[in-house]
């Protein structure tokens, strides 16, 4: 579960930037070019991006399964 977090984090920190940057009309690619919006909703994007990826590094693996052969000693 932790690897497929860290995984949509990046995804949404990527997707938010192109966003960004198509909004500010850096990357002049598509029908989001020179659109503010796009660029506001690409920031939205990364923050919830970095709130995942926070999220995920900070969950705690799972207890080992106790040993079987240390039963009935």
């Amino acid at each position: 579960m932790k690897l497929v977090l860290t995984i949509v984090g990046v995804l949404l920190i990527l997707i938010g930037a192109i966003w960004i940057l198509q909004g500010f009309n850096i990357l002049q690619v598509g029908f989001m070019a020179g659109q503010m919006q796009y660029a506001l909703l690409g920031a939205i994007l990364a923050i919830v991006g970095i709130g995942v990826l926070v999220f995920s590094r900070r969950q705690r693996k799972a207890p080992a399964a106790p040993d079987e052969s240390a039963k009935g000693r």
